[in-house]
């Protein structure tokens, strides 16, 4: 079998095989959590408030790490509120039994991200974050910090997703990202810089808060902006972005020295995206940034992130947008939570 990412077909495979284990998903065959080549996993019932993140290391569970870590537990059943500057630990719904030909990596979903909601999936065992080692067996969890906004999660809500991959990371290509401060249309505006101290945010509620009680927009200012240390910024890159039917791509850092600032936190991009044949042309990446340590001036243009590129095992039955997509096309987008 071919090496890369699994196509969402394959995926179907690995519910159905019980590879993936995802209880009450439903019996239709296609479970909207399957994108084209990621899988959305759902929170569970309850939340540990957590004193500090943590790895198990090699020989220790999740589990066996609680004790240590563990202030109290939410439960999430009615839903509750996360609240800013806290750590949470979620048991998710999804359990995995890995073949020894599979790993697994995660990430935020692009709408997790660009609320500032800082996520990782851990795993028993686990050394780093994020990464699920071949023919692993057991639960998976996801640590929860939200930065600015305080989040109302219930179970079942898909904060992050998963990918599956068959055989060692192999970078076909990359493709530099720079930010775009030139303006995106008459209004002159480049971006947004979170409220602080803002109103609590239902992550199930779909177009519900009004983007001006959360967000400030900015505006151009001959090709320049300042990044304040701790202050969350929406922009968007001055490249379009294409994934191509067979392809997959993550973004990353393009280097960690460049300056004081992270300059993303949800990087998938799926086989699709920004393709002219699914209704993409023109996508541009949209980059959620975090100020640090001490004010940071940035220049149109100025490089900021890759895209690593690597193929599918094969190519999916759906591309990115064939079941509906908030980000298809997107130039300068706040999240799906959001009207202007």
């Amino acid at each position: 079998m071919k090496q890369g990412i699994l196509p969402q077909q394959a995926i179907e495979g690995l519910l159905a095989s019980g590879a993936i284990i995802a209880p009450d998903m439903g019996g239709d065959g296609h479970p909207s959590q399957v994108q084209p080549a990621s899988l959305d996993l759902r929170l569970g019932h309850k939340a540990y408030r957590l004193r500090a993140s943590f790895l198990p290391g090699q020989g220790r569970t999740v589990s066996d790490c609680l004790a240590d870590v563990r202030m109290h537990e939410v439960d999430l059943s009615q839903g509750a509120v996360l609240e800013t500057g806290c750590v949470y630990l979620v048991p998710l719904q999804e359990a995995l039994a890995l073949p020894k030909d599979l790993s697994a990596a995660a990430n935020p979903k692009s709408s997790t991200g660009r609320l500032d909601v800082f996520t990782r999936v851990i795993c028993d065992g686990a050394t780093q974050f994020d990464a699920v080692p071949a023919a692993y067996k057991g639960p998976l969890y996801v640590e929860i910090a939200p930065r600015t906004f305080s989040v109302l999660v219930r179970p079942g809500d898909r904060l992050v997703q998963m990918r599956f991959r068959r055989g060692p990371l192999k970078v076909l290509e990359t493709q530099t990202v720079s930010l775009d401060l030139s303006g995106f249309d008459a209004s002159g505006i480049i971006g947004y810089r979170a409220r602080r101290h803002a109103g609590l945010i239902d992550v199930s509620g779909v177009g519900a808060h009004k983007a001006r009680d959360f967000w400030v927009p900015l505006y151009a200012e001959g090709g320049k902006l300042v990044l304040d240390p701790e202050e969350f910024y929406i922009l968007a890159s001055k490249e379009a972005v294409s994934i191509p039917a067979n392809q997959a791509a993550e973004m990353a850092p393009i280097a960690t020295e460049i300056g004081e600032f992270r300059a993303h936190y949800a990087g998938f991009f799926d086989p699709g995206f920004g393709v002219a044949a699914a209704g993409g042309a023109g996508s541009r990446a949209v980059l959620e940034v975090r100020g640090r340590d001490v004010p940071f001036l940035m220049r149109d243009g100025q490089p900021v992130a890759k895209l690593l590129f690597e193929d599918m095992s094969e190519t999916p039955a759906s591309l990115y947008g064939a079941k509906g997509s908030h980000y298809q096309a997107q130039s300068l987008k706040l999240s799906k939570h959001f009207t202007l």
